[in-house]
């Protein structure tokens, strides 16, 4: 089966298997033979033995889903779908847990070190291939993100028609999310408080940093518990950056424990795991007006810091 460029197929057409979509590769005008050969040029951390292994079992499809061989003369300006696989995929030690169901929602709560969608070194372990799995929906979306390394509440929408109803509640900002860290005690500090800064990526990608200019984040924090040096913290975000809570806390002089980049990067994204050591964040609840049902919600994670009520 050829490369031919099928108009109006879409990429939710091409199956998942074991919960995992395919990725996409556009094919560009360039020297290459076969697939194979530009495969093996742009992926160079793939080996050939296992871009044999993909094509062997069908992992590599053209966009009537239809499988490729090895050989498989290269066409620009086509489109090919692949499917990914770690080898010895790291096993995490918790799995994730649904709070949630019912026929447009999953709220699931994620454990410490699971991104959210597939990444790095982990697919199967990813939460969503994992819900994807144990449910059998492949039309499961994540409605929002938290980092990797925080553990509580993620929703998911069931179905298609529903998106742009739940995405709403995260644009307009109609929801409660209140959050839990764990950082040193510093009495002298007034709190409760509402820390506002404004927020763009840092020099290293994977980072945040503040900067002078009108406040695009807010924070506001308030003292939960007490435990000697160190105290446990209700963060709620009004606003949505990356890495926001992390950051606001780092510049009040109380980077969160467990933080491997702030303020002081201790790994790159990419290092092994400490799992003894997870960041002391958490997605503790969440509540809104479900605008699908009309229904009052409010979920909460029974995942647990270092210091918990």
């Amino acid at each position: 089966m050829g490369l031919g460029v099928h108009q109006g197929l879409s990429l939710s057409r091409i199956p998942t298997r074991h919960g995992v979509g395919p990725s996409r590769v556009t094919l560009p005008l360039g020297p290459w033979a076969t697939v194979l050969d530009f495969l093996l040029e742009r992926m160079p951390d793939i080996s050939r033995e296992e871009w044999l292994h993909r094509f062997s079992q069908g992992l590599v499809l053209d966009v009537n889903a239809q499988p490729l061989g090895a050989t498989q003369t290269y066409t620009p300006h086509t489109q090919l779908y692949y499917y990914r696989h770690i080898a010895n995929e790291p096993v995490l030690p918790q799995k994730a847990r649904i709070v949630f169901e019912d026929a447009h929602l999953i709220v699931a709560d994620k454990p410490h070190f699971m991104p959210v969608t597939p990444a790095g070194r982990y697919v199967q372990q990813s939460l969503l291939v994992q819900l994807k799995n144990l449910t059998g929906n492949d039309d499961l979306v994540p409605l929002h993100r938290i980092d990797r390394e925080t553990a509580g509440l993620v929703m998911f929408g069931k179905r298609f028609a529903d998106r742009d109803a739940y995405h709403a509640l995260f644009r307009d900002k109609a929801l409660h999310k209140v959050y839990e860290a764990v950082a040193a005690h510093n009495p002298s500090l007034e709190l409760p408080r509402t820390h506002t800064s404004r927020l763009q990526p840092d020099t290293l990608f994977f980072r945040t940093q503040e900067v002078a200019g009108e406040p695009n984040s807010e924070t506001r924090i308030r003292l939960l518990k007490v435990e000697g040096p160190r105290a446990l913290y209700q963060l709620e975000p009004v606003s949505g950056k990356r890495h926001q809570l992390r950051v606001h806390m780092m510049a009040l002089g109380l980077p969160l424990e467990g933080d491997q980049f702030y303020p002081t990067v201790l790994r790159g994204p990419d290092a092994e795991e400490d799992f003894s050591n997870p960041l002391q964040l958490l997605a503790k609840s969440v509540a809104f007006t479900d605008p699908v049902t009309g229904e009052a919600r409010e979920f909460h994670s029974e995942m647990r810091l270092s210091i918990a009520l």
